[in-house]
């Protein structure tokens, strides 16, 4: 069973609004401490449909190997997909350095995601060029939160990285 299709469809009025907490500065504080310690279980418990910041149904849980340490360690993101692939964005909320995933994987590109209740291991690799730029235009018209963390990231390129299953 393939993880669930996540297309690049505008934001609802509730997703608009908690979006909007998460470009303040406790929304901020919020996202990078209390989120990755709730969301993990709260995701798995609802299937997905559920995250610590309300019904937003993109979360997906990306289970990767730390690069220098080997731990493995479980992160929730939000995820789109195209075609079979599941595309994630290593924006680090517009932070001047690449998150920890985004390392975590470029050394060890095989991962678990889990995303509404289907559980897989996949292959990822960074997306480049014509298609990267595409996938980018395509998150910024829909979430114009990743337009502003690229203003936030000032010189740093968001990476895109794109996931395909394996098997």
């Amino acid at each position: 069973m393939p993880i669930p299709n996540q297309r690049l469809d505008r934001a609802n009025a509730v997703q608009r609004r908690t979006g909007q907490f998460g470009f303040t500065p406790a929304g901020q504080w919020f996202l990078r401490t209390i989120s990755p310690r709730v969301d993990p279980t709260l995701i798995r418990l609802t299937r997905g449909h559920l995250s610590s910041i309300g019904p937003w149904p993109r979360f997906v849980l990306l289970t990767h190997t730390g690069a220098k340490s080997g731990i493995e360690r479980t992160t929730p993101l939000i995820y789109f997909t195209d075609a079979d692939r599941v595309i994630l964005i290593a924006s680090n909320y517009g932070g001047p350095c690449h998150p920890a995933w985004y390392h975590n994987v470029k050394a060890n590109p095989v991962v678990q995601i889990y995303a509404g209740g289907v559980d897989a291991t996949f292959r990822g690799e960074q997306v480049t060029g014509t298609e990267r730029d595409r996938l980018w235009d395509n998150v910024k018209q829909t979430m114009p939160g990743y337009a502003k963390y690229e203003s936030w990231a000032g010189d740093r390129t968001n990476p895109i990285l794109a996931f395909t299953p394996i098997g």
